[in-house]
């Protein structure tokens, strides 16, 4: 049991410096390729492979590794490639290369995430402790993305963004380093059955969920693109901004932390419900009531908005996608919720931000959280009958 468990620690470690290293790619990336002379189309045209590769990549390698059955492996392959592939960075000027180091680079990292979700779950199984370690494991990962943020502002800002590609490669390698470290309980090995995939994805719970995964992250596109503009605009300085910002991951931190209480009080679909009624309660408060501490108090709801319903989607899943199919599962919900939902809620979210202005783009966020409600209830309802 204790080796199971000084295993898991590994997880948090990789969560760290993977989640650390995106803390530095997402927000900063755009302002490096703005120094060195890209204008804004080409700026959003680069930082867009980010979520079109999440719709392309996950399912590859959710594939091959239920096929090849080892998790691991293909994550340490991967995290080595991406390493080598990132040195391009350093050479590449042009518009065009750029656009397709990045298209790679986050086609072969993509398999990262959803892999080291599988392996982590898996590895949570063997000993029953899903419930009561995910959430400390998971947390880190938030911890590694608020210190990137936070101490890459203040590095960028003294030492110059011109530093950031080396900043992101040593993150990168400490990523692939921690991958050789690696090490989950070994699966059992099946020989993939055609169409076994196909018959769970037709489940009518299992389609109408992941229908109501989308909407989330539809929901939050708007978010992670304008927040920050938005708060600028209403008149609120950088420190403040941050300090919404850093009251949104630490409020999910703490959740991930608490997480056991919670699944001891309420069951997953419950979870599942309130979040996205937490949700649209957030998004109309931003929209139409930009007052400080309204703002400030629906921030605490990314726990209920991101981690518990991060949490409680991992949870269900389980219950569906187990032995050969788990990786795929995995997969499947990055393409469809971050891949399809956060792409195409960027894109509309941008269209009704310059068509009717911001508050109709966080308004738009609060309606699909309403529509996620409705499928996530569908789902429960075609999953336990009356």
């Amino acid at each position: 049991m204790l080796f199971f468990q000084n295993s898991q620690i590994l997880f948090a470690i990789f969560f760290f410096f993977y989640y650390g290293y995106l803390g530095i790619v997402s927000p900063f990336l755009s302002l490096y390729f703005d120094q060195i002379g890209f204008t804004a189309i080409q700026i959003s045209l680069l930082m867009s492979m980010l979520q079109i590769t999440r719709i392309i990549g996950p399912m590859f390698w959710g594939w091959l590794s239920d096929h090849k059955q080892d998790r691991i492996g293909i994550m340490r392959g991967t995290a080595l490639l991406s390493l080598f592939v990132f040195l391009g960075i350093f050479f590449f000027q042009t518009f065009f290369a750029l656009m397709i180091w990045m298209f790679v680079l986050n086609l072969i990292s993509s398999s990262l995430t959803p892999l080291g979700e599988a392996a982590t779950v898996h590895a949570l199984q063997k000993t029953n402790s899903f419930e009561s370690r995910y959430g400390k494991l998971r947390l880190w990962g938030s911890i590694g993305f608020m210190t990137a943020v936070f101490v890459g502002g203040y590095w960028f800002e003294w030492i110059g963004i011109d530093t950031l590609p080396i900043v992101a490669f040593v993150l990168l390698l400490c990523v692939t380093i921690t991958t050789y470290k690696l090490w989950e309980p070994p699966l059992e090995k099946k020989k993939l059955e055609r169409g076994q995939l196909r018959s769970i994805i037709k489940k009518p719970e299992v389609m109408w969920f992941f229908g109501s995964t989308f909407w989330m992250i539809f929901a939050h596109s708007s978010l992670y693109v304008f927040y920050s503009l938005y708060l600028q605009r209403l008149g609120y300085g950088k420190q403040t901004i941050g300090l919404f910002w850093m009251i949104g991951v630490a409020a999910e931190v703490i959740y991930f932390y608490f997480q056991k209480q919670v699944y001891q009080v309420f069951t997953v679909q419950k979870i599942l419900r309130m979040t996205f009624i937490l949700g649209a309660i957030r998004f109309v408060v931003i929209a139409f009531i930009p007052e400080f501490w309204p703002l400030l108090i629906v921030q605490l709801f990314h726990a209920g908005t991101f981690a518990a319903h991060h949490s409680a989607s991992i949870r269900l899943m389980q219950d569906w996608f187990q032995g050969s199919t788990q990786a795929r599962g995995q997969a499947l919900y990055s393409t469809i919720a971050y891949g399809f939902g956060g792409t195409i809620g960027g894109v509309f979210a941008g269209w009704i931000w310059e068509g009717f202005g911001p508050n109709y783009t966080f308004m738009l966020s609060g309606v699909a959280c309403v529509l996620g409600y409705l499928c996530i209830a569908q789902s429960a309802r075609r999953a336990y009958p009356l």
